[in-house]
């Protein structure tokens, strides 16, 4: 096999697909193209033909600007992406993104871009593997048996996710991890040096990681490397290739011009040329390139059919095993799933997060396939499954991920569970503390990922802690995030139907937002049934048959303000209607004609509570409506006393709905 001219013709790729769409980023591919050819054509475990394969490696392009290195090698590979795609990068329609996308392109495993991410999701893929593996490989038969591979830049490893997610897997000894560092000493600025001297071996080392060093142009180094990386089981391993950012450039290649920007017509010829390409020709791929990887195409599928059989006697030999693995794999919930929610006594006063804490036991025992943890705050977010047991080096069979005080991390490798298949995963801290998870939970909604989001402490009653910890915006931040469900319950009843709703959600990330203060369970024989939660708005309770005079909209802790006032104001004799609106998003979902049963049009005295900023709330209060809500920071107080001064309370919203129905 001719490494060279296999990864000259993906330097020769890489760059006419830059050209044609005259923006892209050709360098860091022709710097890695060794590296990859080496990777791809004799140590990646995969088959084509079949992209979903259980037991398939995975291969994450963290440095995702160099998308044309991993297009070049899924054409040439084999997977479902003609060369005529290739010509189309970056263009409308076409399955070659500027930055590769989940669910868009065969055999792209995760949508990377915004740098670290794709780190940090590695990190997911390894930790799902090593539980898979605890959960179903027995003595005589090993099902779950592949590697994460990572291809990360000086960009990832400079921005603190991936800080964050390799320090953890440093420690929990994830070993079949293997990241290959392309060190090529090149920001978009520059020279690294401008702002980055980091010791990645010290690092790496500190982390508890294998480290091994090479020289990424070197064949027999890469594959001395590799080799070493896939006999170390008891750390990940960093490679770290010292490559030439635009290697086989005459002109530009060490240069940062190669970085973000086409090479230019001039310098493509001179490269090709310099590479043994042929010049007048685009998209050119050798036979004796095509012929090597079909070669390696049939290796793959062979290995799949080994596997095949293997897992056919492993499935024969134990059928109670192999119907978990079908659940686990599966994604599918219990149909069932509400009938083992825990039972609340209406007028005791819970916390939502406790409320949570008691059903994430129910769900647990129900589905095998939940777990979940916190960044270091599980005792208060209620989040521990009780006999789940702590995953930890060399144990990987319990269920509590403990992610320490890592949220951003936390929440990319969730995603990392959640594409891995096998888990449905869930992360906790409290709200304020969202905004550390960002741009996690946004590839997340991207990607249509089905974490679940434990968000506890929700409001300014945090009370004491003061401003710095109470969430007055995040609420409203994540409520705009396309294709993100939030969802606020108002008591413990409604709690357990968001989480039943969570898991039955597949589409997407859910954000369960608690309470730190007891609220007291409402009484479902008066009120409406808290399934109703999966509909986002019903009208939980209201005076007379008519149509009301005033619509009280609560979500959460405010539902029960609403609820006792809105009683004050019927036994005044007004036409009230309470309406819980725990999820917006579930909410839209309905059709028109159950919102506006909900919401009659014709009702346009409406009032809205929430213990958050006032934004976006017109949109259900209309404009003859009033909202009571915090268009400013909290304080540090009792939370009784911050409720009194900022006007939640029965009697303002008593009073408030009084001014409006004179």
């Amino acid at each position: 096999m001719n490494r060279e001219l296999i990864a000259n013709t993906i330097r020769g790729l890489s760059m006419d697909g830059v050209e044609a769409a005259k923006s892209g980023h050709p360098g860091m591919p022709m710097g890695m193209a060794d590296v990859a050819t080496v990777l791809w054509t004799k140590y990646l475990r995969h088959n084509p033909a079949n992209p979903d394969w259980a037991d398939r490696d995975r291969f994450v392009l963290s440095a995702g600007h160099g998308s044309m290195l991993l297009y070049s090698l899924l054409h040439l590979a084999g997977y479902d992406l003609p060369l005529d795609q290739l010509n189309q990068f970056r263009q409308w329609g076409s399955r070659t993104p500027g930055h590769p996308e989940y669910g868009h392109t065969t055999g792209v495993e995760t949508t990377t871009g915004p740098l670290g991410q794709g780190c940090c999701n590695a990190v997911g893929f390894a930790l799902a593997e090593q539980m898979l593996a605890a959960r179903f490989n027995t003595d005589e038969t090993s099902v779950v048996d592949h590697r994460t591979w990572v291809i990360a830049s000086d960009g990832d490893l400079m921005e603190g996710a991936s800080h964050e997610a390799f320090a953890l897997a440093g420690h929990l000894k994830l070993g079949r991890l293997v990241v290959l560092y392309d060190d090529n000493n090149i920001s978009i600025e520059g020279d690294t040096d401008l702002s980055y001297s980091d010791d990645v071996r010290k690092r790496f080392e500190g982390y508890h990681w294998n480290v091994l060093e090479i020289d990424g142009h070197d064949y027999d180094e890469i594959d001395a490397a590799l080799e070493k990386a896939c006999a170390c089981v008891d750390a990940p391993t960093l490679v770290i290739c010292h490559t030439r950012i635009g290697k086989g450039s005459p002109n530009m290649e060490g240069s940062e011009a190669t970085h973000g920007a086409a090479l230019g017509e001039d310098e493509v010829e001179a490269t090709k040329k310099a590479l043994g390409l042929p010049t007048d020709e685009l998209f050119h791929v050798p036979d004796e390139v095509r012929t090597a990887f079909a070669e390696v195409a049939e290796q793959g599928a062979a290995a799949e059919r080994e596997w095949n059989e293997r897992f056919a006697q492993w499935r024969k030999a134990d059928g109670e095993r192999a119907a978990l693995w079908d659940l686990h794999m599966s994604g599918d919930v219990p149909a069932d799933l509400a009938a083992h929610l825990p039972e609340f006594k209406a007028g005791d006063k819970i916390a939502t997060r406790k409320a949570s804490g008691a059903v994430i036991q129910k769900m647990a025992a129900a589905y095998p396939p939940l777990v979940g943890g916190s960044a270091d705050l599980a005792p208060s977010n209620k989040s521990l499954i009780d006999d789940g047991g702590d995953v930890a080096a060399g144990c990987f069979g319990p269920r509590n991920l403990h992610f320490g005080v890592r949220e951003l991390g936390m929440t990319a490798i969730l995603n990392g569970l959640a594409l891995h298949g096998g888990f449905r995963p869930y992360g906790a801290t409290f709200l304020v503390f969202a905004d550390f998870m960002r741009p996690a939970i946004r590839l997340a909604a991207l990607m249509k990922q089905p974490a679940v989001y434990v968000l506890t402490h929700d409001s300014f009653y945090v009370g004491e802690d003061g401003p710095t910890h109470e969430p007055i915006e995040t609420l409203a931040s994540l409520r705009i995030i396309p294709n993100m469900t939030v969802i606020r319950p108002s008591d413990a009843t409604e709690t357990g139907a968001a989480w039943v709703q969570a898991l039955k959600h597949r589409e997407g990330p859910t954000a369960l937002l608690l309470t730190r203060q007891g609220l007291p369970v409402i009484d479902r024989e008066e009120c409406a049934p808290a399934a109703n939660l999966e509909r986002g708005a019903y009208t939980l309770w209201e005076s007379g048959d008519g149509t009301p005079q005033i619509i009280l909209i609560g979500s959460g802790s405010e539902v029960d303000l609403a609820l006792q006032a809105g009683r004050r104001l019927a036994d005044e004799g007004t036409a009230v209607r309470v309406v819980s609106m725990p999820s917006r998003e579930l909410f839209e979902a309905q059709d028109e004609s159950y919102r506006k049963s909900v919401l009659p049009p014709e009702v346009e005295c409406r009032l809205a509570v929430e213990a958050g900023v006032t934004y976006g709330w017109e949109r259900y209060t209309g404009a003859k409506g009033r909202v009571i809500g915090i268009d400013h920071f909290g304080a540090s107080a009792p939370a009784a006393r911050i409720a009194q001064e900022f006007g939640f309370t029965v009697d303002h919203v008593y009073e408030t709905a009084c001014e409006m129905v004179k």
